[in-house]
């Protein structure tokens, strides 16, 4: 069976840090591009970062400079680190995993599998 769960979402202070966890389990990790999205209340899926089974990454400008993504093969974990986290980036973070290299990164559809979310909320 194939889960994706997240966790260390929570309440921060603007100008604070998370770290988001992302365990996977039921699927062959290390073949697949592991992204994060989120969503705020009445607004799309937004993508934020993916990064490939061999470390490529990329970034929305949204986020560039104060996320980071990265992954652990061996503990078929994958992270996202925010720092100078803003009020705007008050929404359920997801990750989601994608098999093979066709369809858009940045579209939720090209995605396989989706965890539950985690509610991340930054106050002024």
């Amino acid at each position: 069976q194939v889960q994706l769960v997240e966790s260390g979402g929570g309440l921060v202070q603007a100008g604070g840090s998370l770290r988001l966890s992302c365990a996977a389990s039921g699927f062959t990790f290390n073949q697949y591009i592991m992204s994060w999205f989120r969503q705020a209340p009445g607004k799309e899926r937004e993508f934020l970062t993916t990064i490939t089974w061999s470390g490529g990454l990329a970034y929305a400008d949204s986020v560039k400079g104060r996320f980071t993504i990265s992954r652990d093969n061996a503990k078929n974990m994958v992270y996202l680190q925010m720092n100078s986290l803003k009020p705007e980036d008050t929404a359920v973070y997801y990750c989601a995993a994608k098999r093979g290299l066709t369809g858009s990164i940045a579209e939720s559809r090209s995605y396989d599998y989706w965890g539950q979310g985690t509610q991340v909320t930054v106050a002024s």
